[in-house]
């Protein structure tokens, strides 16, 4: 049976990312990197293509689960007939090779374990040689090979942990997997310890699996630690923080939006994409999660990125990158796998990198003022790179685009679009009186943030309905427009503002939580079926309550915003309230910005008062 979504727990080592599910399987891993070829795709399919069970013998769902501390270290508790056992499972912060490690350890009783392992290469479709090698099995196929071992150790009764016993548990072949049974009492430990590595290289470096726990523990708590928000909902907002902190590729500071592809935001539906990229947008608005918590480092990393990523022409700027700055991320289908709760097809790539969203330089341009304005030491072509992004903009925000939700339809002069082009040439001129310094024609930028103004007010905006709508022309309205007084476009209690935040609470939030826009009829994206409720949306809305002077609604939401989360505190994209389950790709980074934004909102509320 296919798992819920938020059945999942994210475990990770700032490189790619796996998902463990509550029935003890690690069931989406891909390696080396997030976006790389998954090892473990039953997530998207069935048993066959490949994961990694690791249980009590019949056990279907664990008892309990929780990260240790402020960590991405997970625990699982099983409670049997037999005993109790507890198995933790974590990625250490690498070296060279990425690890997956899983340690099972007795705490009453005795219990009888059993562990499949069945690696499917290449998102499920090739089964690789498997062999035994000085104590170890080595799956080899291609590129890729992948090595497993296992220690197993007794604590005795003073707490001092035996020396390692050596690998004790028995492993056999069946049916293209690696299979296993032993039994664990009180104080017993098994660890097993999974290690990708090039299949064209010796064999990787041991890594001690006890060591390698107290390490990770350590670095994800001193990481945790930095964060310097002490306000309400402290443990949600530093659980989103850890999770964003999840989601960004180390080597470089790219930060993709999610792990996963193709979950489904429509259960058996079409609208199914691969988020295990790098977008700006999405990116820009971590950045400014991250500099609001005191985590100065990564928001310089991202800009390094950033500069990287988008050098060039700012004529090619993409939407998104590959972690490492790839810019060609072409979308193609896997026939082979069934789909989330046959959701199909399943896609990797992303062809919205080809589109035409105007908005995002905006965003780029709004993060790195931000940045520049918290005291992030400025480099020298980082104001280069935004005087050539508005140069470009100046000559296109009159165009249509495909807008922030990268529809696959007709291109439409979106209206957040236009007010993000806005929001590019205001933070130009706020930059420039604060730093006279800086070359650039102030004049002509105040002018085109005047005509922009002008222009979104006269033809994005509703008088007979007093709200703003989703595009010049059109009767629909969308959720982004909840951003107008976030930005500065119009201050709060601007009529047409607090018109707009009515206007898309009645028609697109009825049941309290808020759909991007209309799906019904001929919709604008050119896709059939519907979707859930567009979780940042609804922080959106929770934002613009509390900017409009209701604040009592403004919490109730976001209070019930929280109880949408996992049992670990994860979100997915969306949520389906007549269902009740979470839907899209998991964790979803802007679902966490959205919580950590709300959060933090609600905290100067209070500062305010």
């Amino acid at each position: 049976m296919t798992q819920r979504i938020e059945d999942y727990a994210l475990i990770g080592d700032l490189q790619t990312a796996a998902l463990v599910g509550m029935n003890g399987s690690i069931d989406w891993l891909c390696l080396p990197r997030f976006d790389s070829a998954a090892c473990f795709a039953t997530l998207l399919g069935n048993k066959e293509n490949g994961h990694w069970l690791l249980a009590p013998r019949n056990a279907s769902r664990c008892t309990s689960r929780r990260y240790v501390g402020d960590s991405l270290v997970l625990e699982s508790l099983w409670e049997t007939r037999g005993g109790t056992v507890k198995v933790t499972d974590f990625m250490p912060q690498r070296d060279v090779a990425p690890d997956v490690v899983r340690i099972v350890e007795g705490v009453s009783g005795s219990v009888e374990m059993s562990a499949t392992l069945r690696l499917r290469f290449d998102y499920g479709s090739i089964v690789p040689w498997v062999r035994r090698t000085d104590g170890q099995r080595v799956a080899v196929a291609g590129p890729d090979s992948v090595w497993l071992r296992s220690v197993s150790r007794a604590r005795p009764s003073d707490g001092e942990p035996a020396p390692d016993e050596g690998p004790l548990v028995k492993t056999w072949g069946q049916e293209f997997s690696t299979c296993s049974s032993f039994t664990v009492g009180a104080g017993e430990q098994v660890a097993f310890v999974l290690t990708w590595h090039p299949s064209h290289l010796p064999r990787p470096d041991l890594t001690d699996p006890f060591e390698a726990l107290e390490h990770s523990t350590e670095d994800w708590e001193e990481w945790a630690a930095l964060c310097t928000y002490k306000g309400p909902y402290r443990d949600a907002v530093l659980r989103s923080l850890l999770t964003l902190k999840a989601l960004t590729y180390a080597p470089t500071g790219g930060i993709v939006a999610a792990p996963t592809t193709s979950l489904p935001e429509e259960l058996g539906g079409v609208r199914n994409w691969d988020y295990r990229y790098s977008w700006l947008r999405d990116s820009a608005l971590v950045l400014n999660a991250l500099l609001s918590a005191g985590y100065v480092d990564e928001a310089r990393a991202w800009r390094d990125w950033l500069l990287r990523a988008v050098a060039g022409d700012p004529s090619d700027l993409q939407i998104m990158y590959g972690v490492a700055g790839e810019r060609r991320l072409p979308e193609r289908e896997l026939p082979w796998l069934n789909g989330y709760a046959g959701s199909r097809p399943v896609r990797i790539g992303n062809e919205a990198v080809e589109q035409l969203q105007l908005d995002v330089y905006g965003e780029v341009i709004d993060s790195l003022h931000v940045a520049r304005s918290v005291g992030l030491p400025g480099q020298p072509h980082a104001w280069d790179l935004q005087l050539a992004l508005l140069g470009f903009l100046e000559s296109k925000w009159r165009e249509p685009d495909e807008g922030l939700w990268e529809v696959r339809g007709p291109r439409q002069h979106f209206v957040h679009s236009k007010v993000m082009a806005w929001v590019a040439a205001d933070r130009a001129v706020k930059t420039l009186e604060a730093d006279p310094s800086l070359r650039g024609d102030v004049n002509r930028w105040r002018t085109m943030r005047d005509e922009v103004h002008r222009e979104v007010c006269e033809k994005g905006f509703d008088p007979v309905r007093n709200t703003f709508t989703q595009s010049y022309g059109s009767t629909e309205l969308d959720a982004a427009t909840l951003l107008i007084p976030r930005f500065g476009f119009l201050p709060p209690d601007d009529p047409r503002v607090v018109g707009t935040v009515d206007a898309v609470r009645a028609e697109l939030g009825p049941d309290g939580l808020v759909r991007r826009y209309s799906t019904e009829g001929a919709s604008i994206d050119g896709l059939p079926g519907g979707e859930g409720t567009f979780l940042v949306c609804s922080f959106w809305l929770a934002d613009a309550l509390l900017m409009t002077g209701r604040r009592r609604e403004a919490t109730q939401l976001f209070e019930r915003l929280l109880a949408l989360r996992n049992d670990v505190g994860l979100l997915a994209e969306e949520y389906d309230p007549a269902i009740g389950r979470q839907l899209g790709n998991f964790p979803q980074a802007f679902s966490h910005i959205g919580l950590v934004g709300t959060a933090l909102a609600l905290a100067q509320g209070d500062e305010a008062g």
